[in-house]
């Protein structure tokens, strides 16, 4: 299954994580980076994991830090940049060329 998401795009989280952010579902981030053979997206400021970085070498400090986890595809939707509201993503094509565009407004994403 092909994935409509790219690198770079903004899109809102539908569903919580059932964790301390469980009721504000309107979170919006960039998109950092896409896994498309796990059909998984790491957005900016979303589904935040605790990570435990050990010292690697003599002087080096540990401790606990703060990062972006992957999180299904199917969990985000793209925000359209000229409406501003979340939309599925819709296909043209116009010479030759496939083009990504909204279904609501039909912008170009």
């Amino acid at each position: 299954m092909a994935m409509n998401i790219k690198k770079g795009d903004t899109v809102v989280r539908l569903s919580g994580d059932g964790g301390k952010d469980r009721d504000l579902t309107t979170h919006q981030g960039k998109v950092i980076a896409t896994l498309p053979k796990e059909n998984k997206v790491v957005v900016e400021g979303l589904n935040m994991v605790t990570c435990h970085i050990k010292p690697r070498r003599q002087g080096e400090e540990g401790g606990i830090m703060k990062r972006e986890a992957a999180i299904h595809a199917c969990k985000v939707q793209v925000v359209c940049p000229k409406c501003g509201k979340p939309t599925r993503v819709g296909h043209k094509v116009e010479g030759g060329k496939k083009t990504r565009v909204c279904k609501k407004c039909g912008a170009e994403l």
